[in-house]
Protein backbone atom coordinates (compact mmCIF):
# COMPACT_ATOMS: atom_id res chain seq x y z
CA UNK A 1 0.00 0.00 0.00
CA UNK A 2 1.20 3.62 -0.45
CA UNK A 3 2.40 4.68 2.50
CA UNK A 4 1.92 8.96 2.29
CA UNK A 5 2.80 8.87 5.94
CA UNK A 6 5.31 6.68 6.23
CA UNK A 7 5.15 5.94 9.70
CA UNK A 8 1.48 5.97 9.52
CA UNK A 9 -0.65 3.12 8.70
CA UNK A 10 -4.11 4.42 9.46
CA UNK A 11 -3.86 8.06 7.95
CA UNK A 12 -2.06 6.44 4.75
CA UNK A 13 -5.14 4.38 4.29
CA UNK A 14 -6.98 7.17 3.89
CA UNK A 15 -4.66 9.01 1.39
CA UNK A 16 -4.82 5.69 -0.87
CA UNK A 17 -9.01 5.15 0.05
CA UNK A 18 -8.87 8.49 -1.25
CA UNK A 19 -7.12 8.48 -4.54
CA UNK A 20 -8.78 4.68 -5.06
CA UNK A 21 -12.01 6.85 -5.37
CA UNK A 22 -11.83 9.88 -7.18
CA UNK A 23 -9.35 12.06 -5.35
CA UNK A 24 -6.96 14.04 -7.36
CA UNK A 25 -3.20 13.31 -6.60
CA UNK A 26 -2.72 17.19 -6.38
CA UNK A 27 -5.11 17.87 -4.18
CA UNK A 28 -4.28 14.97 -1.74
CA UNK A 29 -0.93 16.16 -1.66
CA UNK A 30 -1.55 19.69 -1.11
CA UNK A 31 -4.56 18.17 1.98
CA UNK A 32 -1.54 16.03 3.58
CA UNK A 33 1.61 17.67 3.08
CA UNK A 34 0.87 20.45 6.24
CA UNK A 35 0.73 17.46 8.25
CA UNK A 36 3.21 15.26 7.89
CA UNK A 37 5.75 16.47 10.83
CA UNK A 38 2.62 15.72 13.16
CA UNK A 39 1.38 12.38 11.62
CA UNK A 40 5.03 10.94 12.87
CA UNK A 41 3.21 11.85 16.45
CA UNK A 42 0.73 8.50 15.88
CA UNK A 43 -2.21 8.22 15.29
CA UNK A 44 -4.57 9.35 17.58
CA UNK A 45 -2.35 12.92 17.72
CA UNK A 46 -2.99 15.89 15.59
CA UNK A 47 -6.19 14.31 13.78
CA UNK A 48 -8.05 17.83 14.04
CA UNK A 49 -5.45 19.43 12.45
CA UNK A 50 -5.03 17.20 9.57
CA UNK A 51 -9.06 17.63 9.19
CA UNK A 52 -8.39 21.53 8.61
CA UNK A 53 -5.45 20.91 6.63
CA UNK A 54 -8.03 18.77 4.36
CA UNK A 55 -11.01 21.18 4.55
CA UNK A 56 -8.71 23.98 3.56
CA UNK A 57 -8.42 22.12 0.11
CA UNK A 58 -11.47 20.85 0.05
CA UNK A 59 -13.11 24.42 0.98
CA UNK A 60 -11.40 25.79 -2.09
CA UNK A 61 -12.64 23.36 -4.24
CA UNK A 62 -16.54 24.04 -3.48
CA UNK A 63 -15.11 27.86 -3.82
CA UNK A 64 -15.19 26.97 -7.47
CA UNK A 65 -17.85 24.65 -8.13
CA UNK A 66 -20.20 27.81 -6.52
CA UNK A 67 -18.62 29.73 -9.46
CA UNK A 68 -19.53 27.27 -11.87
CA UNK A 69 -23.06 26.79 -10.52
CA UNK A 70 -23.33 30.94 -10.97
CA UNK A 71 -22.50 30.34 -14.30
CA UNK A 72 -24.94 27.68 -15.16
CA UNK A 73 -21.60 25.05 -15.69
CA UNK A 74 -23.66 21.85 -13.54
CA UNK A 75 -20.95 19.01 -15.23
CA UNK A 76 -17.88 21.18 -13.73
CA UNK A 77 -19.60 21.94 -10.65
CA UNK A 78 -20.62 18.50 -10.04
CA UNK A 79 -17.68 17.11 -10.24
CA UNK A 80 -16.19 19.45 -7.93
CA UNK A 81 -18.69 19.26 -5.15
CA UNK A 82 -18.15 15.08 -5.84
CA UNK A 83 -14.17 15.92 -4.44
CA UNK A 84 -15.13 18.16 -1.87
CA UNK A 85 -17.45 15.47 -0.26
CA UNK A 86 -14.97 12.88 -0.62
CA UNK A 87 -12.25 14.83 1.43
CA UNK A 88 -14.42 16.04 4.20
CA UNK A 89 -16.16 12.45 4.40
CA UNK A 90 -12.39 10.93 4.40
CA UNK A 91 -11.00 13.73 7.05
CA UNK A 92 -14.10 13.13 9.41
CA UNK A 93 -13.40 9.23 9.45
CA UNK A 94 -9.99 10.34 11.49
CA UNK A 95 -11.59 12.06 13.76
CA UNK A 96 -12.09 11.33 17.47
CA UNK A 97 -15.79 10.53 18.79
CA UNK A 98 -15.25 13.29 20.89
CA UNK A 99 -14.82 16.32 18.70
CA UNK A 100 -17.16 19.05 19.42
CA UNK A 101 -17.09 19.42 15.31
CA UNK A 102 -17.74 15.64 14.36
CA UNK A 103 -21.54 16.30 13.79
CA UNK A 104 -21.24 19.39 12.07
CA UNK A 105 -18.24 17.92 9.66
CA UNK A 106 -20.54 14.22 8.95
CA UNK A 107 -23.52 16.93 7.72
CA UNK A 108 -21.67 18.42 5.63
CA UNK A 109 -20.61 15.40 4.12
CA UNK A 110 -23.95 14.62 3.24
CA UNK A 111 -24.46 17.91 1.64
CA UNK A 112 -21.92 18.32 -0.41
CA UNK A 113 -22.94 14.52 -1.59
CA UNK A 114 -26.29 15.35 -2.15
CA UNK A 115 -25.28 18.85 -4.39
CA UNK A 116 -23.22 16.54 -6.34
CA UNK A 117 -26.38 14.12 -6.86
CA UNK A 118 -28.47 17.11 -7.57
CA UNK A 119 -26.54 19.09 -10.00
CA UNK A 120 -24.84 15.50 -12.04
CA UNK A 121 -28.67 13.95 -12.44
CA UNK A 122 -27.21 10.86 -10.71
CA UNK A 123 -30.23 8.56 -10.22
CA UNK A 124 -29.58 8.25 -6.54
CA UNK A 125 -33.04 8.81 -3.67
CA UNK A 126 -32.11 9.18 0.18
CA UNK A 127 -34.52 6.82 1.89
CA UNK A 128 -35.68 5.82 5.47
CA UNK A 129 -35.88 2.39 6.63
CA UNK A 130 -37.77 1.56 9.47
CA UNK A 131 -35.62 0.06 11.94
CA UNK A 132 -37.58 -2.38 14.57
CA UNK A 133 -34.78 -3.87 17.33
CA UNK A 134 -35.67 -3.96 19.91
CA UNK A 135 -33.20 -1.16 21.97
CA UNK A 136 -34.36 1.18 19.37
CA UNK A 137 -36.58 3.81 19.68
CA UNK A 138 -40.05 4.07 18.92
CA UNK A 139 -40.00 5.70 15.29
CA UNK A 140 -36.34 4.90 14.60
CA UNK A 141 -34.97 4.73 11.12
CA UNK A 142 -31.77 3.57 9.13
CA UNK A 143 -30.54 5.66 6.29
CA UNK A 144 -29.54 4.89 2.91
CA UNK A 145 -29.03 5.60 -0.70
CA UNK A 146 -30.57 3.97 -3.28
CA UNK A 147 -29.16 3.61 -6.52
CA UNK A 148 -31.53 2.85 -9.43
CA UNK A 149 -29.98 0.82 -11.94
CA UNK A 150 -30.23 2.00 -15.89
CA UNK A 151 -33.27 0.38 -17.85
CA UNK A 152 -36.36 -1.54 -17.46
CA UNK A 153 -36.85 -3.48 -14.14
CA UNK A 154 -37.18 -5.57 -12.33
CA UNK A 155 -33.55 -5.50 -11.57
CA UNK A 156 -31.68 -7.61 -8.85
CA UNK A 157 -30.67 -5.50 -5.36
CA UNK A 158 -27.92 -5.86 -3.83
CA UNK A 159 -27.83 -4.33 0.32
CA UNK A 160 -24.53 -2.56 1.11
CA UNK A 161 -23.36 -2.53 4.42
CA UNK A 162 -20.04 -0.61 5.87
CA UNK A 163 -18.09 -1.70 8.59
CA UNK A 164 -16.72 0.01 12.12
CA UNK A 165 -15.91 3.35 10.37
CA UNK A 166 -16.99 3.61 7.40
CA UNK A 167 -20.28 5.39 5.84
CA UNK A 168 -23.20 5.30 3.04
CA UNK A 169 -21.12 8.41 1.77
CA UNK A 170 -18.04 6.43 1.36
CA UNK A 171 -19.75 3.33 -0.65
CA UNK A 172 -20.91 5.30 -2.92
CA UNK A 173 -17.75 6.82 -3.52
CA UNK A 174 -16.18 3.50 -3.97
CA UNK A 175 -17.44 3.03 -7.50
CA UNK A 176 -18.86 -0.53 -6.45
CA UNK A 177 -22.48 0.51 -6.84
CA UNK A 178 -21.52 2.18 -10.21
CA UNK A 179 -20.31 -1.05 -11.14
CA UNK A 180 -23.34 -3.06 -9.98
CA UNK A 181 -25.33 -0.49 -12.27
CA UNK A 182 -23.07 -1.06 -15.16
CA UNK A 183 -24.79 -4.67 -14.94
CA UNK A 184 -28.05 -3.94 -14.32
CA UNK A 185 -27.96 -4.09 -10.33
CA UNK A 186 -29.74 -1.33 -7.94
CA UNK A 187 -28.19 -0.99 -4.97
CA UNK A 188 -28.86 -0.01 -1.69
CA UNK A 189 -26.37 1.47 0.77
CA UNK A 190 -26.93 1.63 4.26
CA UNK A 191 -25.96 2.71 7.32
CA UNK A 192 -26.28 -0.32 9.84
CA UNK A 193 -26.84 0.69 13.76
CA UNK A 194 -23.63 1.73 15.08
CA UNK A 195 -22.03 3.52 11.79
CA UNK A 196 -22.47 6.55 9.41
CA UNK A 197 -25.52 8.56 9.80
CA UNK A 198 -27.35 5.96 11.87
CA UNK A 199 -24.56 6.80 14.70
CA UNK A 200 -23.81 10.11 14.16
CA UNK A 201 -27.28 12.08 13.85
CA UNK A 202 -29.37 9.08 15.16
CA UNK A 203 -27.94 7.42 17.84
CA UNK A 204 -28.51 3.65 17.01
CA UNK A 205 -25.87 1.63 18.09
CA UNK A 206 -24.23 -1.81 16.83
CA UNK A 207 -25.33 -4.98 17.81
CA UNK A 208 -24.01 -8.51 17.52
CA UNK A 209 -27.13 -10.21 15.97
CA UNK A 210 -27.56 -8.21 12.42
CA UNK A 211 -30.39 -10.36 11.38
CA UNK A 212 -32.39 -8.38 13.54
CA UNK A 213 -31.69 -5.16 10.86
CA UNK A 214 -31.59 -7.46 7.72
CA UNK A 215 -35.31 -8.45 8.39
CA UNK A 216 -36.00 -4.59 8.82
CA UNK A 217 -34.66 -3.86 5.06
CA UNK A 218 -36.02 -6.44 4.04
CA UNK A 219 -39.46 -6.11 4.88
CA UNK A 220 -39.44 -2.55 3.20
CA UNK A 221 -37.58 -3.85 0.32
CA UNK A 222 -40.75 -5.89 -0.17
CA UNK A 223 -43.27 -3.25 0.54
CA UNK A 224 -41.58 -0.67 -1.74
CA UNK A 225 -40.52 -3.26 -4.59
CA UNK A 226 -42.91 -1.98 -7.38
CA UNK A 227 -41.96 2.04 -7.45
CA UNK A 228 -37.96 0.64 -7.01
CA UNK A 229 -38.49 -1.69 -9.73
CA UNK A 230 -36.59 -4.86 -8.24
CA UNK A 231 -37.29 -8.19 -7.65
CA UNK A 232 -37.52 -9.00 -4.18
CA UNK A 233 -36.77 -12.36 -5.28
CA UNK A 234 -33.17 -11.80 -5.51
CA UNK A 235 -31.78 -9.46 -3.10
CA UNK A 236 -28.28 -9.71 -2.08
CA UNK A 237 -26.18 -8.59 1.13
CA UNK A 238 -22.84 -7.10 0.51
CA UNK A 239 -20.82 -6.15 3.67
CA UNK A 240 -17.01 -4.58 3.64
CA UNK A 241 -14.37 -5.02 6.67
CA UNK A 242 -16.87 -5.64 9.79
CA UNK A 243 -19.51 -5.97 7.37
CA UNK A 244 -17.77 -9.20 6.43
CA UNK A 245 -19.16 -10.13 9.95
CA UNK A 246 -22.26 -8.46 9.56
CA UNK A 247 -23.36 -10.03 5.92
CA UNK A 248 -22.32 -13.58 6.93
CA UNK A 249 -24.19 -13.68 10.26
CA UNK A 250 -27.20 -12.12 8.38
CA UNK A 251 -27.75 -14.32 5.74
CA UNK A 252 -27.52 -17.56 7.92
CA UNK A 253 -30.58 -16.70 9.64
CA UNK A 254 -32.57 -14.50 7.55
CA UNK A 255 -33.70 -16.98 4.58
CA UNK A 256 -34.89 -13.92 2.19
CA UNK A 257 -31.42 -12.93 1.54
CA UNK A 258 -30.46 -14.55 -2.19
CA UNK A 259 -26.72 -14.17 -2.04
CA UNK A 260 -24.06 -12.98 0.57
CA UNK A 261 -20.46 -11.69 -0.20
CA UNK A 262 -17.79 -11.08 2.64
CA UNK A 263 -15.34 -8.31 1.25
CA UNK A 264 -13.25 -9.26 4.18
CA UNK A 265 -13.81 -12.42 5.96
CA UNK A 266 -14.33 -10.85 9.69
CA UNK A 267 -14.62 -14.77 11.09
CA UNK A 268 -13.90 -13.94 14.82
CA UNK A 269 -14.31 -10.48 15.44
CA UNK A 270 -14.17 -10.46 19.17
CA UNK A 271 -11.13 -12.48 19.06
CA UNK A 272 -9.63 -9.22 17.20
CA UNK A 273 -10.43 -7.34 19.98
CA UNK A 274 -8.06 -9.39 22.03
CA UNK A 275 -5.55 -9.27 20.06
CA UNK A 276 -5.46 -5.04 19.41
CA UNK A 277 -5.80 -5.40 23.04
CA UNK A 278 -2.17 -7.20 22.61
CA UNK A 279 -1.21 -4.64 20.15
CA UNK A 280 -1.55 -6.98 17.57
CA UNK A 281 -1.91 -5.70 13.87
CA UNK A 282 -3.74 -1.90 13.15
CA UNK A 283 -6.15 -0.45 13.87
CA UNK A 284 -8.64 0.96 11.26
CA UNK A 285 -9.28 4.34 12.80
CA UNK A 286 -7.51 6.63 15.74
CA UNK A 287 -8.73 7.43 18.84
CA UNK A 288 -9.41 3.32 18.52
CA UNK A 289 -10.89 2.41 21.67
CA UNK A 290 -13.32 5.61 22.61
CA UNK A 291 -14.70 4.62 18.74
CA UNK A 292 -15.38 1.12 19.43
CA UNK A 293 -17.51 2.15 22.47
CA UNK A 294 -19.00 4.99 20.88
CA UNK A 295 -20.44 2.50 17.94
CA UNK A 296 -21.58 0.24 20.39
CA UNK A 297 -22.66 2.68 23.28
CA UNK A 298 -20.45 0.95 25.77
CA UNK A 299 -20.50 2.50 29.23
CA UNK A 300 -16.13 0.79 29.58
CA UNK A 301 -14.17 -1.71 28.34
CA UNK A 302 -15.90 -4.54 30.50
CA UNK A 303 -18.97 -3.91 28.72
CA UNK A 304 -17.77 -3.87 25.47
CA UNK A 305 -16.67 -6.99 25.75
CA UNK A 306 -19.77 -8.26 26.61
CA UNK A 307 -21.29 -6.84 23.84
CA UNK A 308 -19.56 -7.94 21.26
CA UNK A 309 -18.63 -11.59 22.82
CA UNK A 310 -20.82 -13.53 20.32
CA UNK A 311 -19.28 -11.51 17.43
CA UNK A 312 -17.84 -14.78 16.15
CA UNK A 313 -19.01 -16.69 13.16
CA UNK A 314 -18.04 -20.13 14.18
CA UNK A 315 -21.25 -22.77 14.37
CA UNK A 316 -22.78 -19.58 12.15
CA UNK A 317 -21.93 -19.81 8.45
CA UNK A 318 -22.55 -23.21 8.63
CA UNK A 319 -26.36 -22.31 8.50
CA UNK A 320 -25.59 -20.00 5.30
CA UNK A 321 -27.56 -21.72 2.42
CA UNK A 322 -27.58 -19.46 -0.34
CA UNK A 323 -24.35 -18.87 -2.84
CA UNK A 324 -21.49 -17.17 -1.01
CA UNK A 325 -18.70 -15.18 -1.62
CA UNK A 326 -15.48 -14.57 0.59
CA UNK A 327 -12.94 -12.17 -0.42
CA UNK A 328 -9.74 -11.08 1.31
CA UNK A 329 -6.42 -9.18 0.58
CA UNK A 330 -3.23 -11.53 1.90
CA UNK A 331 -1.81 -8.98 3.59
CA UNK A 332 -4.59 -7.37 5.47
CA UNK A 333 -2.98 -5.99 8.44
CA UNK A 334 -6.34 -5.61 10.38
CA UNK A 335 -8.06 -9.11 9.68
CA UNK A 336 -5.93 -11.90 9.30
CA UNK A 337 -6.35 -14.13 6.22
CA UNK A 338 -6.87 -17.23 7.81
CA UNK A 339 -9.93 -16.04 8.61
CA UNK A 340 -10.57 -16.52 5.22
CA UNK A 341 -10.02 -19.51 4.93
CA UNK A 342 -12.11 -20.57 8.00
CA UNK A 343 -15.20 -18.68 6.50
CA UNK A 344 -15.01 -20.24 3.22
CA UNK A 345 -14.00 -23.51 4.79
CA UNK A 346 -17.10 -23.46 7.68
CA UNK A 347 -19.86 -22.66 4.62
CA UNK A 348 -20.24 -26.13 4.01
CA UNK A 349 -24.04 -25.70 3.18
CA UNK A 350 -23.48 -23.34 0.69
CA UNK A 351 -24.77 -24.44 -2.99
CA UNK A 352 -21.94 -22.13 -4.15
CA UNK A 353 -19.20 -20.77 -2.58
CA UNK A 354 -16.16 -19.25 -3.79
CA UNK A 355 -12.94 -17.79 -1.57
CA UNK A 356 -10.78 -15.27 -3.66
CA UNK A 357 -7.99 -14.25 -2.41
CA UNK A 358 -6.23 -10.64 -3.79
CA UNK A 359 -2.37 -11.04 -4.06
CA UNK A 360 0.24 -8.08 -3.60
CA UNK A 361 1.32 -8.61 -7.20
CA UNK A 362 -2.07 -7.46 -8.71
CA UNK A 363 -3.18 -5.21 -5.80
CA UNK A 364 -6.22 -5.69 -3.57
CA UNK A 365 -4.04 -7.32 -0.78
CA UNK A 366 -4.65 -4.59 2.10
CA UNK A 367 -7.47 -4.64 4.04
CA UNK A 368 -11.06 -4.98 1.78
CA UNK A 369 -8.77 -4.73 -1.24
CA UNK A 370 -8.42 -0.97 -0.53
CA UNK A 371 -5.10 -0.58 -2.31
CA UNK A 372 -6.78 -1.81 -5.66
CA UNK A 373 -10.57 -1.02 -4.30
CA UNK A 374 -11.83 -0.71 -8.39
CA UNK A 375 -10.44 -3.80 -9.08
CA UNK A 376 -11.89 -5.95 -6.03
CA UNK A 377 -14.94 -4.32 -6.63
CA UNK A 378 -15.50 -5.51 -10.13
CA UNK A 379 -14.73 -8.79 -9.61
CA UNK A 380 -17.33 -8.68 -6.95
CA UNK A 381 -19.70 -7.17 -9.27
CA UNK A 382 -19.05 -9.77 -11.87
CA UNK A 383 -19.55 -12.39 -9.42
CA UNK A 384 -22.70 -11.31 -8.15
CA UNK A 385 -24.33 -10.56 -11.50
CA UNK A 386 -23.13 -14.04 -12.48
CA UNK A 387 -25.05 -15.52 -9.39
CA UNK A 388 -27.83 -13.30 -10.06
CA UNK A 389 -28.01 -14.55 -13.73
CA UNK A 390 -27.90 -18.15 -12.32
CA UNK A 391 -30.57 -17.70 -10.23
CA UNK A 392 -33.29 -16.52 -12.72
CA UNK A 393 -32.40 -19.33 -14.75
CA UNK A 394 -32.61 -21.73 -11.78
Amino acid sequence: MYMYFPTNYVWSMSVVATLNNGGLIDDVDKASRPVLQASEQGDDVGTELLYGSWQAVADRILASAEEDVARGWKHGAAEKYYRAALYTSQAERLQSPKWEGRKAAYQKSIDLLLTHVELGGVPLTVVDIPYTGDDAPAGSALPGYFLRAPGEGPHPLVVMWNGLDSTKEMMYTSGFPQQLAERGISTLMMDPPGSGEALRMRDLRARYDTEVWAASTLDWVEEHAAELDVDPARVGLVGWSLGGYYVPRAAAFEKRIALAVAWGANYDWAAVQEARRRREGENPVPHYWDHVHWVFGAEDDGDFRAKTKNMRLEGVVENITVPFLVTHGIGDRQIPVEYAHKQYEAAVNSPKRELRIFTQEEGGAEHIGIDNMPYVGQFTADWVAETFAELAEA
